[in-house]
Parts: C-alpha cells; sequence; structure tokens
C-alpha cells in the first residue's frame, strides 16, 4: 500500500481516464459544500468515494471530511480528521471508528472509500474502508449495531468539507466526491490497479447507479462549483466557494505545491492550497515538493510587497534532517535572486553565503510576476529570471550556471522569506489570485499570469512523465 501511495503521487501518472479539476478548500475562509437536507435515501447503506490531497495537516485540530447533525435526537454522523488520524463517528460520541495510520502526507492525492451498510450480520462488515484500494483497518471495534439508521438522510444539510462552522472547516483538496445512496460498494466501482505500473488510478463511475440521493462532484463548472454531475440534479450548495476555488492539480495529474513537512527555520505556515508561506518574524524557507533533474520548467511568485526581503529561487534538497534544526537556513545548495532595493543574485551552499553579486537587473515592484525558467537539459544546467514576461539583463548576463554543486542533483523551487512577507507562489495546479492571461504551457498544463518561455513547461506529473 505504501509502495502504491508512493508512485502514484510522485511517479509517472498511467494514461486512462482522466481528472481535470479538483476544487481547494481554506479552512481560514470558512469554505465547505454542502447538500441541503436530504430525505429519500437509504438511512442503513451508502457509499463515499472521494479523492483528496490535504494542504493542512495541524489547522484546525478537527478536519471535517462530511458532517450531519441530527436536530431533535442530540446525534451526528461524522467522518473526519482528528489531527492525522480517520475517524468516524456516529450516535453522538457514544460510537466511533478509529484508524492508527496517519494520512498527513500533503504532496499526496489519496482515494478514500467509506462504505457502510448497518443490514449486515456480522459487525466489522458494517463498516468498511479502504485507502487507494486497499482495506483500510480500523483499530477498535465499535461498530453501529444491526439495522442503525442514525448515518445520514435524517432531513439535515450534509455538510462536505466542514461542520457549517469555520472552526471545523478543512483545507484540503477534493476531486471526484462521489456519494452512492443504497449500496456498499468496493474499490473496484471507483478505480482500478494499472496493468504496468502498479498504480492505483481513477475509473470513470459515470456508469454506476447513484440511488435517489446521490451525487456526483467534478468540480468541473467554475460557475457551478457544486453541480450534480450523476443525472439526479442533486446539486451541493457552496460557503465562500466561487470560481476562484477550481484548481487543476488533481489525482492523475499532481502539480508542484510547498512541502509543509520540509521548511527550515522557524516553521513557517503553509496555506492557501500550499502555495503560501508565510513566516513569523525571522528567517525562514521553504522547498516545492517536486524536484526534477533534467527537463525545462517554469514557475512564477506574485510579490506581495517590494519593501520586504524575500528571494525566489531552486535548491537541492537539505540533508536528511538538517531542515527540521534551528539555526540552518539554506543548509544544502542553493540559487536565489531577490529584494529589496533591487534585484540581486544569492549563491549559498551548506548553511553559508558563497556569493552575492549585483546583477544590474532593476528593481522589484509590489504585484511584480517573478519567473523562473531552469534548463536542465542544457550540457551546462542554467537559470533564467523573467519579471513580467520579460527576461532581465544587466551587469549579470544570462542565462546563469547553476553552480557546480547542483549540476547533477535534484533541483527543487526554493522560497526564502524574512518575517511574514507571504508572496504568492505559482507552480501551475492552483493561483491564489485571480488570473487575467491564464497562460498554459505548450503542454495546455498549467494556469500562469505569463506564457511560459517556448520548450519550458509547468511542474506537474504528466509534464515529469514526458521530459522529466
Amino acid at each position: 500500500m505504501e509502495t502504491n501511495q508512493r508512485h502514484f503521487n510522485r511517479g509517472n501518472v498511467p494514461t486512462g481516464y482522466d481528472i481535470d479539476n479538483s476544487l481547494i478548500l481554506q479552512h481560514t475562509n470558512g469554505e465547505w459544500i454542502y447538500r441541503d437536507g436530504p430525505t429519500s435515501g437509504n438511512r442503513k447503506t451508502f457509499t463515499f468515494s472521494f479523492w483528496f490531497k490535504r494542504a493542512s495537516i495541524s489547522v484546525p485540530a478537527t478536519n471535517y471530511i462530511y458532517d450531519q447533525y441530527f436536530m431533535g435526537q442530540g446525534t451526528y454522523a461524522r467522518f473526519h480528521f482528528a489531527g492525522n488520524t480517520v475517524r468516524f463517528m456516529f450516535e453522538g460520541s457514544s460510537t466511533e471508528l478509529e484508524a492508527d495510520q496517519q494520512l498527513k502526507d500533503t504532496n499526496a492525492w489519496y482515494h478514500f472509500i467509506l462504505a457502510v451498510d448497518t443490514t449486515q450480520g456480522t459487525a466489522a462488515d458494517r463498516v468498511k474502508a479502504y485507502l487507494n484500494g486497499n482495506a483500510y483497518e480500523w483499530n477498535n471495534s465499535d461498530y453501529p449495531s444491526e439495522d442503525d439508521e442514525d448515518q445520514w438522510m435524517h432531513d439535515q444539510d450534509l455538510y462536505i468539507g466542514g461542520n457549517g462552522d469555520a472552526s471545523g472547516a478543512m483545507s484540503t483538496y477534493f476531486a471526484e466526491f462521489v456519494v452512492i445512496d443504497g449500496q456498499q460498494l468496493t474499490p473496484s466501482s471507483f478505480g482500478e490497479t494499472d496493468s504496468d505500473s502498479g498504480i492505483w488510478k481513477p475509473k470513470d463511475v459515470s456508469g454506476l447507479t447513484f440511488g435517489d440521493e446521490g451525487f456526483w462532484l467534478k468540480f468541473d463548472d467554475s460557475a457551478s462549483m457544486g453541480a450534480d454531475s450523476s443525472g439526479n440534479g442533486n446539486d451541493c450548495a457552496l460557503t465562500n466557494v466561487d470560481a476562484t476555488n477550481q484548481s487543476t492539480d488533481t489525482p492523475t495529474n499532481n502539480f508542484c505545491t510547498f512541502n509543509m513537512l520540509m521548511t527550515q527555520e522557524n516553521s513557517p505556515a503553509i496555506s492557501d492550497g500550499s502555495m503560501k508561506s508565510t513566516g513569523s518574524g525571522a528567517w525562514n524557507q521553504t522547498w516545492g515538493n517536486i524536484g526534477v533533474k533534467n527537463g525545462k520548467w517554469y514557475y512564477e511568485f506574485k510579490v506581495a510587497n517590494a519593501a520586504s526581503s524575500s528571494y525566489f529561487g531552486a535548491s537541492t534538497a537539505p540533508a536528511e534532517g538538517s531542515y527540521l534544526v534551528a539555526a540552518t537556513l539554506m543548509y544544502n545548495t542553493s540559487i536565489m535572486v531577490g529584494n529589496p532595493a533591487r534585484i540581486d543574485y544569492y549563491y549559498w551552499q551548506s548553511g553559508a553565503q558563497v556569493s552575492n553579486e549585483g546583477t544590474g537587473w532593476g528593481t522589484i515592484s509590489t504585484d511584480d510576476i517573478i519567473g523562473i525558467a531552469l534548463d536542465l537539459d542544457a550540457s551546462t544546467k542554467t537559470f533564467t529570471i523573467y519579471k513580467n514576461g520579460t527576461a532581465l539583463s544587466g551587469t549579470l548576463s544570462q542565462p546563469v550556471d547553476l553552480p557546480t554543486n547542483m549540476q547533477d542533483e535534484f533541483v527543487f523551487p526554493l522560497y526564502v522569506q524574512y518575517s511574514d512577507k507571504a508572496d504568492e507562489a505559482n507552480f501551475g495546479g492552483y493561483t491564489i489570485s485571480s488570473i487575467s492571461s491564464a497562460a498554459t504551457d505548450e503542454n495546455g498544463y498549467g494556469t500562469f499570469e505569463i506564457a511560459p518561455p517556448s520548450g519550458y513547461y509547468a511542474l506537474c506529473t504528466k509534464n515529469i512523465a514526458e521530459f522529466g
């Protein structure tokens, strides 16, 4: 199972059924979706199937995948993260199932199935869970009683990605959220193992029987993110969700985001779909979660405050564990350009600055788009810096050679800041600010403010399969 998770989310995604869009929810904005009072469905038997990529692992402490409170009974059905542990609760807090395995890899797309049928005579058959096609084991046996019908369809709103209160909203990407009313289904209804790679991949679910209250959220209509594609017309309502919540980061094309499991010095907070890193009064740095050793790659940063100390670049991965230790900023090989005052070039190695060069490239203004183009196919690997679509020129000519210690290593996007500057990264899958140009790379992937230079591509698994 662990091998399948690693290969699926970080390797070459096999061809087949493609998922084009996902929904990104932010707990800080109080965002969730909900079904308005389902009433006619099966209260004992149902299946939830969904793909998700976590965008937070610590805030809030309880993240609700779905929640339904039964007014007048004082009970509820809940499926949520308690920290990084999956928990299914029903009949209030008196009955619950919990799993030991923690799902805290924010770089991974997971597929989860919760399949309930309380008519089953064997207790363990009443609530089944599956992760990436494999049985997901509960660590206790507190199953609902036979024929229990306190699971859902009790005339109350069914919340997804929250509990109707900002305190329980979760930060996550959702894709292919499917609810089946009246059947307890298995993984083969929603996915399959690729015969060549062993990777768990999605299947087209359009042929399933969804049941009266079932629905299928594809998130493919930016004007109606809660639209039901099952044919039932069971559209979901939206809370603080609009077209800006749509993303092209999906289980079949996983885009680079910031790696919240690997930050350095003073633990910056990762937010907004893992595309923003915010410090807390001192130096800190954050890596992207996709490293590349060959190919040509492009990504952007939007400057939040031109007077701040912010630096944009690329880096090798740090020595294992060094990113967890204080006072080890830049404990790797890194190149950066940054502000304030002027755009200078910095090269660090093993925690020490090797060089700081003036470039003659001018200055950075608030809202400028800084583009970084890595050419890792050249005989000597290089980088080029763009500002608002124009390659910068000055006393330091471009392209600039990567340092010798980076030439044969995997290279990751890098963001370094002092204090809480919170510039916006854009690796193509999700953008925090509205994009006016919506430019893509030449393969049609990514959404950028500035079109990538010819021959350069977004950091996503489909491009890596072809060029990486």
